[in-house]
């Protein structure tokens, strides 16, 4: 090369690094983000806290459309629709409002710790954002084997710095679970709330006294009740049923523990074997005796599942009761002793099997489940959420009296439970419309409200003016958040993650839309779960800040064309 052609080659160079690191490194237009809501008549501060969050993305630079939908829509675009080309629309979800609602098993953070997150349930679980971190899994499955309580809540502390520096999910409140309870109709001193869940829970159900005329348990839900079925996970207000209708080995009881129910007793004969010893005179409600090969079928229907094969040519397994697959997974052999006793071996120790297992799973009557089960595993395409009893058949404290799932769920006292509950009856009503439900909690047509998606401070405002009406609150195991899928731009990159968490404001929030009637969350693991909150080092805080946000992404190379939109690495 000629020392002329040299001299343009360096002086071209020169050039080029003295232009702006914009022009050099200018990358692809951030397309349009779509962020999913329920609508808000349905979830009124859930709407309210995207519409918010929408509006403070776009101060970004981004491009963001608010897509507030009905709540069955909703789940068909976010939970059904993890993968392009699966579920029901052709493509997946980006960003969503989501929350946990707080159950009673959820007061061991395995469920939560493993179950949100761990790569194993990305396709058909809980972990539908489609979090895949090896480092993780390895801590989540060593929580489940670690017997000593105080090195396991090490664990679960290191997993939850993890998920919040990844920023997998922003969190920013549990809720205080405003609810009413018509004290003319009942005894309050025998309202029953559980730690971390509130009146809406198992004990209070059975326990609760009436004390005139009115004998039965009349409420609401806002939702649909979609499948009431014991293999299957359906939402909040499925669960307030079928907690109800199947029995289930261990309880977990209002201080947040659990304890023997429909087992008698729970011997561990050592870290991986635990015998079982039902209850005598249990009957299903068709009148049929609950034995142990009951018992041991229904951890056999939890386990089943096939074969099949990926687009890529690989063989997988698939249960068909995906939700409660990963609680029983861990069983690796069942063994019946008698009539009443069973022997279950794990394949590991778990310091959380008595809580995210035995309290999780719902006692199934083996001679109506297994001809169901058997028909499944042969059809290639379904699974047990598409069953639907035509009058389901449990052993709990309630039983079905009839359904409609858009509409009703009524339920009346199993008197042959050795726990029947004191209220002759149950009534869940579907009512979407919150103004009729603050109607009807006044007027006397609903007796006990226990899921209020809006302002809080109105139902504080309708105890103060109602003296039959008596407001209990509890700070929730649950939480709200928004969830991110991992699979696609942008959201696989962390940087742009914990950027749009700087742009929730948390404090406004809980003071605006929850009437400071909520406590700022920054976990799957709830303030109300004080011992395994005790980390050594605080979690990472994003405060909101809109310039914060901007510098991290610059300093993660994302740029702003002339027009202020935001521009990928």
């Amino acid at each position: 090369m000629s020392k002329r052609l040299i001299r343009l080659s360096l002086m071209i160079t020169l050039l080029l690094l003295m232009l702006p690191a914009a022009a050099q490194d200018m990358g692809e237009l951030v397309p349009t983000i779509t962020v999913h809501s329920v609508t808000q008549a349905e979830r009124p501060i859930e709407y309210e806290t995207t519409r918010l969050v929408v509006e403070n993305m776009r101060e970004l630079g981004l491009d963001v459309e608010h897509r507030a939908i009905s709540l069955l829509q909703f789940f068909d675009e976010t939970w059904y629709s993890r993968v392009e080309g699966e579920g029901r629309v052709e493509q997946p979800f980006q960003m969503t409002a989501w929350r946990m609602v707080g159950r009673p098993e959820r007061s061991e953070p395995d469920e939560f710790t493993y179950n949100l997150f761990h790569s194993s349930v990305r396709d058909g679980g809980y972990n539908f954002i489609g979090y895949n971190n090896p480092d993780y899994d390895a801590l989540a499955e060593s929580q489940r084997v670690e017997t000593d309580i105080e090195t396991r809540r090490e664990i679960i502390c290191e997993a939850q710095h993890v998920i919040r520096n990844d920023m997998v999910n922003a969190y920013f409140v549990h809720p205080l679970t405003p609810q009413l309870v018509n004290t003319e109709v009942f005894n309050a001193d025998s309202v029953v709330t559980e730690a971390g869940i509130g009146v809406q829970n198992f004990w209070n159900w059975i326990n609760i006294e009436p004390v005139g005329d009115e004998r039965n348990i009349i409420t609401a839900t806002t939702s649909n009740l979609n499948v009431l079925n014991p293999l299957e996970i359906a939402g909040d207000s499925p669960s307030r049923v079928t907690e109800i209708v199947w029995d289930r080995l261990m309880r977990i009881n209002p201080d947040g523990f659990p304890e023997p129910w429909a087992a008698e007793s729970v011997v561990w004969e050592d870290d991986t074997h635990v015998l079982l010893t039902l209850r005598e005179g249990m009957t299903w409600h068709d009148g049929l005796p609950v034995t142990s090969a009951d018992a041991a079928y229904s951890f056999e229907a939890a386990l089943a599942g096939k074969m099949k094969t990926n687009d890529d040519g690989n063989e997988f397994f698939r249960a068909e009761a995906q939700d409660y697959y990963p609680f029983a997974r861990n069983v690796m052999d069942i063994e019946i002793i008698d009539d009443l006793s069973l022997r279950l071996t794990l394949e590991t120790p778990s310091g959380a099997f008595e809580t995210s297992t035995l309290s999780k799973l719902n006692l199934i009557p083996k001679h109506i489940w297994e001809p169901i089960m058997n028909d499944l595993i042969a059809d290639d395409g379904a699974d047990v959420d598409s069953i639907q009893e035509e009058i389901p058949i449990g052993s709990g404290p309630f039983k079905f009296v009839a359904y409609d799932v858009n509409e009703f769920a009524l339920l009346a006292s199993h008197t042959d439970h050795w726990a029947a509950p004191k209220a002759d009856g149950w009534l869940m009503n579907v009512l979407p419309n919150l103004e009729a439900m603050l109607g009807q909690i006044q007027s006397g047509e609903m007796n006990l409200l226990w899921e209020w998606p809006s302002d809080p401070a109105v139902l504080k405002e309708i105890a103060d003016n109602n003296e039959h009406l008596t407001l209990f609150t509890e700070t929730s195991i649950g939480f709200q958040y928004f969830a991110f899928n991992l699979r696609y731009a942008p959201f696989d990159d962390v940087t742009f993650r914990q950027a749009v968490a700087h742009v929730i404001p948390q404090q406004f929030i809980i003071d605006n839309l929850y009437s400071g009637i909520a406590a700022p969350a920054d976990s799957f693991v709830s303030a109300a779960l004080q011992y395994w909150r005790q980390c050594d080092a605080p979690l990472r805080s994003y405060d909101f800040s809109i310039d914060g946000a901007r510098e991290l992404l610059a300093s993660a190379g994302y740029s702003w064309d002339d027009d202020g939109r935001l521009l990928y690495p």
